[in-house]
């Protein structure tokens, strides 16, 4: 076999590639992704921030969680005591291609991985207390978010999740599986599709979380792009994306962190985004920051970094960036090439951030720190690499070829009701 025949090799997506995965849970799963159930306030569900309409994201730089209204660029931060008390952290990242066998460790900061440290399975936020039963990577992440305070659960003392929550992390997952199984549809639908299930008492969050997972498995598979047809077929692309597919493995240095079917390296790395919003601060931090892999590792050497992102269908999948500092592929793009001249040029009306009048003034607090922006800063993996305007025109051309004929046609779709009752956005 040639060299660049092993190289097309590695490259190709295809469905053998992804965990296996069942129809009928994939069906229950689908119903649970987009019920509001699953939040402690019944008021958000896991479709509400990763929606197909935008690309499996929510079109924002830092999302509303639990307590907002709508979805999208349009959702608002709602009003009087339901109103949210906090913007989420990071950008809302796409689902595409989170069931490929190859993905051991998931989040920005990869709080959640494969691993026996605990004797689960996973080395996770739950630790020693995260369910025996979970089979995969793509349904353990998916029960995270149920349990996140300004994501799905609400805040301590307005539902029995919140509480439960605040008591510790498995504590509200029994809770949230017995709002299911009692549900008659769904109790009827999890007795026919697990094998070890007899009755709706027997339900448990594991259950859900293999249903999520086989939904998110099979609605965000996407490997039908004119690049794959490229990399299977040998289908030309047009002139310009040729050309930045050829700097993209080349002189721009784009496939040293995205390689691989996924076009992701699964590790960690920082870019120097321009710092906004809360942050992901740890207890004992004393400001707004996000540190990033640093906040799971404890090691210095990983302060802000973030995974490198899958880059299947990421034209739909914008702002860009752990925390959505670019609304445009071009300017991410941009920022790979000269991190220090765009951290420098960025400007915050760049920010896709709804107004949260009540918020406003803590949104950018973290850059009046000079000694964090400095450590910020000081901190960057990548080198700047000189490109003309039409190369990084021909790249970006490269990466909308990697969008799938059918990525805007979801398989499941959306349902019109849910067995809850509650609405659908």
């Amino acid at each position: 076999m040639s060299s660049s025949a092993i190289w097309a090799e590695t490259l190709t997506l295809n469905e053998a590639q992804f965990h296996p995965l069942d129809l009928q849970k994939a069906s229950i799963g689908r119903l649970l992704f987009y019920d509001k159930i699953l939040s402690g306030n019944r008021n958000i569900s896991c479709s509400t921030c990763h929606h197909p309409d935008h690309g499996g994201g929510d079109g924002l730089s830092l999302g509303i969680g639990e307590g907002g209204v709508g979805i999208g660029p349009k959702r608002s931060a709602g009003t009087g005591d339901d109103k949210i008390k906090k913007r989420i952290p990071r950008n809302a990242t796409a689902l595409w291609n989170l069931g490929h066998k190859s993905i051991n460790i998931v989040f920005q900061d990869g709080r959640l991985e494969i691993s026996d440290i605990y004797e689960n399975g996973f080395n996770s936020p739950a630790q020693e207390w995260l369910p025996d039963g979970l089979n995969t990577v793509i349904s353990a992440q998916a029960i995270f978010p149920l349990v996140a305070q300004f994501e799905m659960a609400g805040n301590p003392k307005e539902n029995e999740i919140a509480g439960a929550v605040h008591d510790r992390i498995d504590a509200a997952w029994p809770i949230l599986a017995k709002r299911v199984r009692v549900i008659p549809a769904y109790g009827d639908m999890f007795v026919k599709a697990f094998d070890d299930i007899d009755s709706p008492e027997q339900i448990t969050i594991v259950e859900i979380a293999k249903a999520l997972g086989d939904f998110i498995n099979l609605e965000w598979q996407s490997f039908d792009s004119p690049y794959d047809a490229f990399l299977t077929s040998g289908r030309p692309l047009d002139p310009a994306s040729e050309r930045g597919r050829q700097l993209f493995f080349g002189k721009a240095g784009c496939a040293n962190c995205h390689n691989g079917p996924l076009l992701s390296d699964q590790k960690f790395y920082a870019l120097g985004l321009p710092a906004f919003g809360p942050g992901r601060a740890r207890r004992w931090d004393p400001t707004a920051r996000d540190v990033g892999r640093m906040g799971e590792s404890d090691d210095l050497r990983d302060a802000y970094r973030f995974k490198t992102p899958r880059l299947r269908n990421v034209a739909l999948t914008a702002p860009y960036g752990h925390n959505g500092a670019y609304p445009t592929l071009e300017g991410i793009l941009r920022h790979h090439l000269d991190p220090q001249g765009m951290r420098a040029a960025w400007t915050r009306d760049m920010a896709a951030l709804p107004s949260v009048p009540w918020l406003e003034d803590i949104d950018f607090v973290i850059q009046s720190d000079r000694y964090e922006m400095a450590r910020q800063a000081a901190k960057i993996d990548i080198k700047p690499r000189p490109l003309t305007d039409n190369q990084i025109s021909d790249i970006v051309k490269f990466l909308h070829s990697l969008t799938g004929k059918t990525a805007t046609k979801s398989r499941l779709g959306s349902p019109d009701f849910v067995p809850s009752g509650l609405p659908v956005d």
